[in-house]
């Protein structure tokens, strides 16, 4: 969980700290759950779960299991709407062209990077499968050395991410989830990378030509 600071409203970063919880639970949470994990009594988790079921963030079903609600939906669909939109029909060509799990992550913070679209390919005999707001370290994974790579060379950066610079797409095996590769190149213009995720890279130079033709095209369009 993320830490609490003294310009922060504890109120609301528990509230927050649920709906964060419910993303990684599908099946959902009972409110005894939800206390022990904020470490907070079952009244205070009562309260917080009661104001989000007001706003419709969540809901409970019949056996009283805590689930995201729809509005949540309502609240996301503004968000970078202008950039899913164009990298939509990108992320689609991409994933049938490669048959191959395209996606599409922007730099979150210093430290983090987000997954804010996943495109999976219609016809392959299997793909890797994620979700959409995952966030992992900006400095693991080919979408996080991507987006390093289009900033100015770092005293004490990775390797990975030199190399990145000069190729113009990153490559990493492993460093995400375990037997699982990825190529990703930065989208010019934009703290935004395209890329792919597969289990295996049979040829890096072909499949970064083809993520770095993708990534400017979208860079194109922005």
């Amino acid at each position: 969980m993320s830490e609490l600071d003294s310009g922060m409203s504890k109120t609301l970063h528990n509230g927050l700290e649920i709906l964060e919880l419910l993303v990684a639970q599908p099946r959902g949470m009972t409110l005894t759950e939800v206390a022990d994990a904020l470490g907070v009594h079952r009244t205070v988790a009562h309260r917080l779960v009661r104001t989000l079921e007001a706003h419709r963030l969540c809901k409970r079903d019949r056996d009283k299991r805590i689930t995201l609600a729809a509005g949540l939906v309502r609240l996301a669909e503004p968000v970078e709407q202008d950039l899913r939109t164009l990298a939509l029909p990108v992320l689609e060509d991409l994933a049938e062209k490669t048959k191959a799990s395209a996606h599409l992550v922007v730099r979150d913070s210093d430290e983090e990077a987000r997954m804010l679209m996943i495109v999976e390919p219609r016809m392959a005999r299997m793909h890797v499968s994620f979700r959409a707001g995952q966030v992992d370290p900006v400095n693991r994974g080919s979408a996080g050395l991507a987006l390093l790579s289009a900033q100015p060379p770092a005293s004490g950066e990775r390797e990975a991410v030199t190399t990145a610079r000069r190729r113009g797409f990153a490559v990493s095996y492993g460093e995400v989830v375990p037997s699982v590769c990825g190529v990703s190149a930065p989208v010019p213009g934009r703290e935004v990378s395209l890329g792919l995720t597969l289990f295996e890279i049979e040829d890096e130079d072909e499949l970064g030509r083809i993520v770095c033709e993708a990534a400017n095209r979208l860079g194109a369009q922005l």
